[in-house]
């Protein structure tokens, strides 16, 4: 049986991370453990590839929640990334910090040394984005560049927001995010820079570190309270390893809670449904689940050309030359051009909801398939829910996943942060800046006026952002999963390193905050190590 110092579970976005990081004296051996296999596809590197990946099996585990009132019994799909690389091979690419009062929150509720002053030095660590000031960092392995591409209908909304009221921000990651602009998408020279770009790659060259793909951990092991190793196939064999110091889930907050439960390690109660014998009773793996939910608001246009027209029939053909040509043109757009942080309520601190622009509206919004005349979206999502689900195993068969219920919209507050942000999001596209070029509101339509109108869109059109945390929260409360830091409570050498363990949502789309508790998760296992 092989052993080695830490054996990571999973490969995807904070696995690269401390691969990179715990490997990088040569002084621990690593074993990295990923369900699916090397990021090989074309459209992997393409920005606008993510359309296609998001519906590949070989790179997207394809989640979909539980039928729940809340959003009329309907499945929503959950996106997750499966690969070296995880999700940041599949996403939209965009990067948010979130707001420093986020973290402070987090400190707040238990998380002693998760407040933004100490974490701020950390999004600066991982980051190469050179337009911003000097807190931004300017030498991390992710490469971090405004979205390059300018549309005439993008400057007439960023003019109708001035119209409104709403400040213009050049950068939502600095002093403070109220405000519209250009988002910030993980870039480099128009290719997507996914985790395993910034970290893994450059190192996989490493002696002490060992890189398994097509390995699916079924079990981590336990003996006498401590945490030995882990069993997973490949191949159609069973293998298990060893770990001298650690066992750190990365899986992610849909996989982590799965694996920890199918290795006898969660709620009894849970457990005994599927007659899995308790080896460690944890009574909150799996709850706490949050997710950013959205709604699309959708125009028609005129007098101007959408994505919907320059992603059809000839022009395709011209844009991928343009693309492999300059690196420039609609192949290299993400999910959201335009950004908008806004305040539903003058009296609030900081923004509670937050904007997605595209020019372009989709027949199929879970698979981006787009309409066939020109429209404009824009995407409006609650920046802080605390309606709370869960995520647990439904069968003792490893490759079947989780059981999603994610209790959209049950928090009243979570219900109006979304109706006002659809009012103003209306309201927006009501000013004279863009009267030239709407021709009608779609969806929600303008029959819809009173807020019971606006929250039955919301409940019955909404899809998640595919954010999803929380599920085995750290802290120092007794209901906690881990300790504040990220150690598993109750069980030595096992730990979580994942969006599981985010105390509360964050202001924004999820990645940099992943990416940023791996820094910090890998420093804390580093010091751990060196202390004894």
């Amino acid at each position: 049986m092989q052993t080695y110092d830490y054996v990571i579970v999973g490969g995807g976005t904070a696995a690269c991370i401390l691969a990179n990081r715990l490997t990088a004296d040569g002084r621990h051996t690593v074993l990295m453990l990923e369900a699916g296999g090397e990021p090989k596809s074309i459209w992997i590197n393409i920005p606008a590839g993510f359309t296609k990946l998001l519906n590949d099996p070989a790179y997207n585990w394809r989640f979909e929640t539980q039928p729940e009132k809340n959003t009329y019994d309907r499945t929503i799909a959950i996106p997750r990334g499966k690969g070296l690389g995880g999700s940041s091979l599949i996403n939209g690419m965009i990067y948010v910090h979130g707001q420093r009062e986020d973290y402070d929150h987090w400190s707040d509720l238990g998380a002693t040394g998760w407040s933004s002053k100490e974490l701020m030095p950390y999004f600066a660590r991982l980051e190469t984005y050179l337009k911003g000031d000097a807190q931004r960092g300017k030498s991390g392995p992710m490469h971090i560049h405004q979205v390059t591409e300018r549309y005439p209908l993008v400057d007439a909304l960023l003019q109708a927001a001035v119209q409104d009221g709403q400040p213009l921000n050049e950068d939502y990651n600095g002093k403070g995010q109220e405000g519209f602009g250009y988002y910030q998408v993980e870039q480099k020279n128009g290719r997507r820079w996914s985790a395993y770009d910034g970290y893994l790659k450059p190192v996989r060259h490493r002696k002490n570190l060992t890189v398994h793909t097509r390995a699916h951990v079924t079990k981590v092991n336990v003996e006498a309270g401590v945490c030995t190793g882990v069993t997973y196939q490949q191949k159609g064999e069973v293998f298990t390893v060893r770990a001298a110091r650690e066992v750190i889930m990365s899986a992610g907050a849909v996989q982590t809670p799965q694996i920890l439960e199918l290795s006898g390690i969660g709620d009894p109660a849970v457990l005994k449904r599927f007659d899995i014998p308790v080896v460690h009773a944890a009574k909150r793996v799996g709850e706490n689940y949050i997710d950013h939910y959205a709604t699309r608001m959708n125009w028609r246009v005129k007098n101007t050309q959408t994505l919907n027209e320059l992603a059809q029939g000839w022009r395709v053909g011209l844009a991928v030359l343009q693309y492999f040509a300059t690196r420039k043109g609609i192949l290299s757009l993400g999910t959201g051009l335009a950004h908008g942080f806004v305040k539903t309520r003058s009296a609030l601190p900081t923004p509670d909801v937050q904007y997605f622009f595209m020019h372009a509206t989709y027949a199929n919004a879970a698979i981006r398939k787009l309409d066939n005349f020109p429209g404009m979206t824009m995407a409006v999502s609650g920046l802080r829910p605390t309606s709370q689900g869960s995520i647990h195993i439904q069968s003792k068969d490893p490759l079947v996943g989780p059981a999603i219920r994610p209790n959209f919209l049950a928090n009243e507050e979570d219900q109006r942060a979304l109706i006002e942000g659809m009012k103003i999001a209306r309201r927006i596209f009501e000013r004279p800046a863009l009267a030239n070029y709407i021709e009608s509101e779609m969806s929600p339509g303008a029959a819809v006026l009173t807020d019971e109108q606006w929250l039955h869109f919301a409940r019955d059109n909404g899809q998640t952002t595919y954010h999803p945390i929380a599920t085995c929260r750290m802290g120092s409360d007794d209901e906690a999963v881990v300790d504040t830091r990220l150690r598993f409570k109750g069980l030595r050498g096992l730990r979580v390193v994942d969006a599981s363990v985010f105390r509360a949502m964050v202001s924004g789309n999820t990645q940099a905050a992943v990416m940023m508790v791996a820094e910090r998760g890998a420093d804390l296992i580093l010091e751990d190590a060196a202390s004894g």
